[in-house]
């Protein structure tokens, strides 16, 4: 949808965008590339790949190479802004459905929960990497558009909000008080964690009888 908006790329297509024209080398290669590179940052973080890993890096490519096939670009701005908008938010809400599965984030929403694990904000984690990655992609000459601006900034927001809300829990072990969440993500703002400090049992104190 955005592809088909044709108002500005996401800022990681800008980054392969500028890599291609700085250094050569196609755009689809560069996310190659670069995928692998984000995947070599996993291990200082402690990221563990997933069945879900495997399938954001195979089916997402594959199915927007099948959407650009069979769908033509729109001419009205009503119907390109509409198209913007709706990407914008539909992957804020496949972020969410993804990562809550917990079975796996793709390679540059690994970055995003291995961040958040550690106690950061998912909003504050992913508008961070969103907007210099961006920062990169136009330094190196790639093509930054109203879109890229909105999807920068939005896509934290939205992700802080749908991936808790979409989280699939586990049940709960006996004599725990509440599922375990299927996702490792412990960002502030996030229901249904505890924190490390109301988690630990009570010490108990004074003589046993």
């Amino acid at each position: 949808m955005l592809l088909l908006a044709g108002l500005g790329l996401d800022p990681w297509d800008v980054l392969h965008q500028g890599l291609s024209r700085r250094i050569g080398l196609g755009v689809g290669t560069w996310a190659i590339i670069v995928g692998v590179v984000v995947l070599l940052a996993w291990i200082p973080l402690r990221q563990r790949p997933g069945i879900g890993t495997l399938c954001n890096v195979l089916v997402v490519g594959a199915v927007i190479d099948l959407m650009l096939a069979v769908a033509h670009p729109p001419h009205a701005l009503v119907s390109r802004i509409a198209l913007l908008v709706g990407g914008v938010v539909l992957n804020g809400v496949a972020t969410g459905a993804y990562i809550g599965a917990g079975l796996g984030p793709g390679p540059r929403d690994g970055l995003m929960t291995a961040w958040a694990g550690r106690g950061h904000s998912i909003r504050v984690v992913r508008t961070t990497i969103e907007i210099s990655v961006l920062a990169a992609g136009w330094a190196l000459g790639g093509t930054v558009g109203v879109g890229t601006v909105l999807y920068a900034l939005a896509i934290g927001p939205l992700a802080h909000r749908f991936i808790p809300l979409l989280e699939i829990r586990r049940p709960a072990p006996e004599g725990s008080a509440s599922a375990a969440p299927a996702t490792a993500i412990a960002a502030p703002g996030m229901p249904g964690q505890a924190s490390d400090r109301t988690s630990r049992q009570p010490r108990r104190t004074g003589r046993q009888r």
